[in-house]
Order: C-alpha cells, then structure tokens, then sequence
C-alpha cells in the first residue's frame, strides 16, 4: 500500500468512525433524552430549549433546524478568528448530525405529534442510558479527529484571547444553557418551581454522567503500559519488537544479586491495546524471558500524547531548559517512539 492510499484508507477510517459516533449520539439524544425535556448542554441542549420553549409538543422549532444555523453562525465566527483548521471534519459532522436529528425527530414524533418516552415514567433510567450513548459518541468522534462544533468552538474562540482552560469554558457555557431553561420551563412550559429545578437537577446530572463516560471512553484508548524484559535473547528480542511493532527500545545494564550475572533489561513503553501482540512476541522468541508489565500516568512524546502545557510569556527564545544535574543519559543509537533514543543506563539492579 502506497503512502497515499495509506492516507486515503486512514481518512476514511476516520469518517466511518465518526458517522458511527453521530449515529450513537442520534440515537441516545433524540429516543431517551428529548422525549423526558432533559436539557443538555451544549448546542443541541441550546436546540432543545427552543423545542421546549415553542411548545415542544412535535409542533415547536425542529432541532435540526436550530441545530444547523447556531453551528452555521459559530462556523462563520471560527472560519474569521481560527482559521480552516478542523474545519473539513466539524463542516462535515454538523451537517450529517443535523440531518440525523431531523429524521430520528420524525421517527419518535406520533402521528399525534407528540414525542413517545421509549422508557415509560423511567425518567432517570432514560437520562442515564441516554448520557452513556452520548458520551460514548462524542469521545468516538473525538478519538478520529472529529468535532460536533457548537460550543467546542465557542470555548476555542475565547481561550484564544483569554488565558482560560477549555474545561473550564466549556463547564461555564454548559451550565449557562442549561440554567437558561428555567424560565423556559416555568414562564412557557407552566411547569412549578419545584419541577423545574427538578429538570435543572437532571440537566447537571446529565453533565457528570455525559462526561464521566468522555473520559472513560478516551482514557481507556489512551492508556499507556511499560514492559520491563529480562532474556538472554534480549537482541533477538528488541529486533522483532522494532521491525515489527514499529517501537523503540530502550536496553538497561542489570546485574543479578544473588547470581552475580550481568544482563541485559529491555524497556518498552506501548499502548495497553498492544499487550497481546507484544506477549506473544516476546513467548515465541523466548518463553523463559522474565517479563513485568506495569501501567503508567502518561506517556508524552512522538508516537504518544502531546505535552499540552503553557509556557511563560516572559521566557526568551532560544534559551535553554533547566537541566537536572544527576541526569546523563549515554546514547546508543537512534530510533524508537519514546525519545526517538536508546539509552544505557549504568546501572539497575535487579535478581536474575
């Protein structure tokens, strides 16, 4: 497969992926979230509120509607203020998951116009399993480098030009939307004070729940492992790992206590998902190979996560990093995803 077609397959992996998402979230949002008047944040909770607020019995303003032109309007503000960048894959998600909501509207509106509640009078039930969908979705579409827009662009425009976190934004304009539907609820819907705040309730639920699953779903793809190899087919073994896995590795000095014996220790550092492979390597080239797996907080580098930090304003260009004074590592050669290197430490210990 040619470089281009590698790049052809992989985008289209990422589109598959990120229809998939949108169809989850579709499908979670419109049958167990808008039926009960849960209100979300985000957009689509924006959508909701005017559903709810002009009448919201399948007579009001359609989602889908109201969906599109807040995201068309947002597009037109990020094209000016950030540019094109993610713009292809956001366009592309807006438009599929407005058109979505307008059918998945009409197939869970009867033909008295009023939404069926798939659950009966199960109001949390429905708000649990609709928020695990949801969650689910939106950290599908995230790991294949999508975006649904809305106000994910609202919190880029302001951290932007305001030393602002993005959680941060995004907490503050989530809780702002689904606070604005008291009113709504109470003025228009002629709901009482206490129902109200009992749908304002469920609408803060509906953020924990929604983002607990976000990060579950993305840290779980995310986590990294580390492999400590002890072999006396340790070459053999970090060949196989570097051709075929494509990983670098890092070979340590051991000395054995009680044996007295020098050997060699291999370091890895891999993504969780890539255990099974990389075991059934290292058994086929030596089943007596000594091995300790171990998870790891994070992995930041080439082939891993970005280090996602704000340097100070004040730091002049070119100068150099503070350097640890115990901290020199001999390189051996080059190659490898955790520090494109391979080190040699002088000396860790450990009983072979």
């Amino acid at each position: 497969m040619t470089v281009t077609q590698k790049i052809i397959w992989n985008e289209f992996k990422d589109y598959f992926w990120i229809t998939l998402g949108l169809l989850l979230y579709t499908f979670g949002w419109t049958f167990f979230l808008v039926p009960y008047e849960i209100v979300t944040g985000g957009v689509t909770g924006m959508s909701a509120i005017v559903f709810y607020a002009t009448n919201g019995s399948g007579h009001g303003i359609p989602i889908m509607l109201t969906y599109f032109t807040i995201n068309f309007l947002l597009l037109v503000v990020a094209l000016k203020v950030m540019g094109w960048k993610f713009m292809v894959k956001t366009v592309y998600a807006i438009v599929m998951l407005s058109i979505l909501l307008g059918v998945a509207q009409d197939i869970i509106t009867d033909e008295n116009g009023k939404m069926i509640r798939l659950l009966g009078d199960q109001d949390f039930m429905s708000l649990v399993l609709g928020c695990v969908m949801t969650g689910t979705s939106l950290a599908i579409v995230f790991l294949h480098n999508g975006s649904t827009g809305g106000t994910d662009i609202i919190a880029a425009v302001i951290n932007k030009y305001h030393n602002m976190s993005l959680g941060t934004i995004l907490i503050f304009v989530d809780l702002l939307i689904i606070g604005s539907s008291f009113p709504v609820f109470i003025y228009l819907r002629g709901y009482p004070i206490t129902e109200a705040t009992y749908k304002i309730v469920f609408g803060l639920c509906t953020m924990v729940i929604e983002n607990f699953m976000l990060d579950y779903v993305m840290n779980s793809r995310r986590e990294s492992v580390q492999f400590m190899i002890f072999s006396r087919k340790h070459m053999e073994i970090a060949n196989a790992i570097g051709t075929q896995m494509n990983h670098g590795v890092t070979i340590l000095d051991g000395h054995g206590w009680y044996t007295g014996q020098e050997m060699k220790v291999l370091c890895i550092l891999a993504k969780k998902n890539e255990s099974q492979y990389m075991f059934r390597l290292i058994k086929m080239i030596d089943p007596n190979a000594f091995v300790s797996q171990s998870a790891v907080i994070g992995v930041y580098g080439e082939g891993f996560d970005e280090m996602k930090v704000r340097l100070p304003k004040n730091k002049k260009k070119g100068a150099a990093p503070p350097q640890s004074p115990n901290t020199h590592p001999q390189h051996l050669s080059k190659g490898g995803e955790h520090g494109k290197e391979q080190h040699q430490s002088p000396n860790t210990n450990h009983q072979s």
